[in-house]
This record gives structure tokens, C-alpha cells and sequence, in this order.
């Protein structure tokens, strides 16, 4: 069962970094193409007051948290690579020191940008969308505690949670085109507002639910018996399942036309 679990692991892991680098493509092709262009209004394009003439220091927090978005999208995934750790050490931590720091500042200009700013969705999306920030902080916090007293198994699984909760606007992407394929369109919320129960869900799920997959899996392979850990196996490959899906969507009717 070990070989199973380790298995749907691996299928999780490389559905997630398929994911990612499609969605850190995009970002770098429509916001950083608009940039390159001198076209700055291009960001409005899908982001709602991406750019507002004469605010300097909201478009500049735009523009680092998109900058940081591509960045940390491939480097979160670099992390994870046990080869990576084994065979490039000095690149492990090097990269993990950009990423933790480039985790920070989206976060912090996350939240800048959700207050005041302005974006789609009501308070109760941006406080699930707060507290999604406020939790990368405090696992980049433990992630690095860790690292410096050099206690490595309990800063590999604060890092673990250190990328779901990076994750989270990713996340919220891929299960958001899942449901909607699933559903054959909007449903549980209105597509105009963008606010309804689903959406408020959402806003927690994105970084609650993986972090709950994550400890799960923690504990079935510390502790879990055979069933435990076939059990797992099957939700590892249920959550595949749903990131295949919700990322072939989001491909094709997102990401893709803007690439």
C-alpha cells in the first residue's frame, strides 16, 4: 500500500506543477506582455482596477504581486523536489530564500490590493482571502524557524503548507472551473456580482482544504494502517482528478487565450 500512496503522491504532485507553470505562463504573457508593450491598461483586461492612472503605489503592489505570482509558482514547486534537495543543495536554498521572501511580499501586497484596492467579491471573500494571507506569513515564519535550527523534518512540513497556502489563488482558479464544468455553468453563485454561497466556500476551501488533504496524508503515513493509507490513496487520486479537470478548464477558457 505504501507504493500506492506514494504513487498517487507523485500524480498529485506532478498535476499540481503541470497546473502552475501553465498558470505562471499566463500571468508572465498577459501582465508582464502588457508591460513589456507599455501598455499598462492591458492588465485590466481580466483584473478588475489592475491599473488606475495616477495611484503609484497601488500599481506598483499590482505589480509586484504579479511579478512575485510567476515567480513563486515555479519555485514552490522546485522546492518540493526531493532529487532537487539531494542534488543541488545550494540551488535548494537559494531558491527557497527567494521564494519565502517572494511568499511574503504577495501576501502582504495580496492584502494591500484586496482592501484597497478593490476587487471582485464581497468582505466575506476578502476576509476568507485575508486570512489566507495572514497564514503564509505565519508558515514562512515556522518554515524558516525551522530551517534555522536546522530541524528538518518539521520545516519540510511547514514548507508543505507554506506552498498550499501560496497556492490558494491557484487553487481557487482550478476549483472554480471545476465546479463549472461540472455544474455546466454558474451555479450556488451570480456570475455578474461574483458573490454567492459557492464563492464564500471558496474563499476558505481554496487554502482549507488542501491543508487538511496535507495533514491527512502526514498522519496516515506517520501513523495509518494499511486501510488508512489506501483511503488516502483514493483521495489523493480524487483530488488529482479535480485539478486535472479544473486546470484543463481553466486552460482552454482562461489561461489559454491570453497566452
Amino acid at each position: 500500500m505504501d507504493k500506492a500512496l506514494n504513487a498517487t503522491a507523485r500524480l498529485w504532485f506532478g498535476a499540481t506543477f503541470a497546473g502552475q507553470l501553465i498558470f505562471g505562463l499566463y500571468v508572465v504573457a498577459l501582465y508582464g506582455g502588457a508591460a513589456v508593450r507599455g501598455d499598462l491598461t492591458g492588465w485590466n483586461t481580466v483584473m478588475p482596477h489592475g491599473y488606475v492612472p495616477g495611484q503609484h503605489a497601488g500599481n506598483t503592489a499590482i505589480a509586484v504581486h504579479l511579478l512575485l505570482a510567476a515567480v513563486i509558482m515555479l519555485g514552490g514547486a522546485l522546492q518540493l523536489l526531493p532529487q532537487l534537495r539531494t542534488l543541488a543543495p545550494a540551488f535548494h536554498r537559494w531558491n527557497g530564500r527567494v521564494y519565502l521572501a517572494g511568499a511574503v511580499l504577495a501576501s502582504i501586497s495580496g492584502i494591500y490590493m484586496v482592501w484597497f484596492r478593490g476587487t471582485v467579491g464581497d468582505t466575506s471573500q476578502h476576509i476568507g482571502t485575508t486570512v489566507n494571507g495572514l497564514l503564509v506569513l505565519l508558515c514562512a515564519a515556522q518554515a524558516l524557524r525551522h530551517a534555522l535550527a536546522r530541524e528538518f523534518d518539521a520545516h519540510r512540513r511547514w514548507a508543505l503548507r507554506l506552498f498550499l497556502c501560496v497556492s490558494g489563488v491557484w487553487f481557487f482558479r482550478v476549483g472554480l472551473m471545476c465546479w463549472l464544468a461540472l455544474n455546466g455553468g454558474p451555479a450556488g453563485f451570480d456570475p455578474h456580482t461574483f458573490t454567492g454561497p459557492f464563492l464564500t466556500f471558496l474563499a476558505y476551501a481554496q487554502y482549507l482544504l488542501p491543508l487538511a488533504v496535507l495533514e491527512l496524508y502526514l498522519l496516515s503515513r506517520k501513523h495509518g494502517g494499511t486501510a488508512a493509507r489506501a483511503g488516502m490513496a483514493m483521495l489523493l487520486a480524487l483530488s488529482t482528478g479535480i485539478i486535472a479537470m479544473g486546470t484543463g478548464v481553466a486552460t482552454m477558457g482562461m489561461w489559454l487565450p491570453h497566452m
